[in-house]
């Protein structure tokens, strides 16, 4: 019997994402974009955190080209979805000590890939609205 509260392990992490999965996720993500007529950029990071792709669509805003790639790393990194982080923010108080890290972007977008029960890449997008993000970012990692 499991401790009241006890929170569940993380996924583990596995062998890092292959190029060609990652082609499938970043087509997969660019087609729901393309559906919505939503110019984005998207990154596709291993489990490391290192990149793998990185694109701008036609008319995605440059300064959502960090963006993606943070929100990316903050996924692989934690192995979480990244609006678990941004949520808690809304609540203020000690949730506030999130914007203190330096190594996480706590906006929704960011999704952990999974091969196998196990995290081997995320996939960041960013240029639209969050929740749009993260339906771009969904699509792609349902595509592994």
């Amino acid at each position: 019997m499991s401790a009241p509260n006890a929170q569940a392990s993380p996924p583990q992490y596995g062998q890092p994402i292959a190029l060609a999965d990652a082609k499938r996720v970043m087509a997969a993500a660019e087609a729901e974009a393309a559906r919505n007529a939503w110019p984005m950029v998207i990154a596709i990071v291993d489990c490391g955190a290192n990149l793998v792709l990185h694109q701008r669509m036609d008319q995605a805003q440059n300064g959502s080209i960090p963006i993606a790639l943070l929100k990316a790393e903050t996924a692989a990194n934690f192995r979480r979805e990244t609006k678990t982080m941004e949520d808690p923010l809304a609540q203020g108080g000690v949730n506030l000590r999130l914007l203190a890290m330096p190594n996480l972007l706590p906006l929704e977008g960011g999704v952990p890939l999974f091969k196998d029960g196990k995290v081997v890449g995320a996939i960041g997008v960013s240029c639209m609205r969050s929740n749009q993000d993260a339906q771009v970012a969904k699509a792609g990692a349902e595509a592994l």
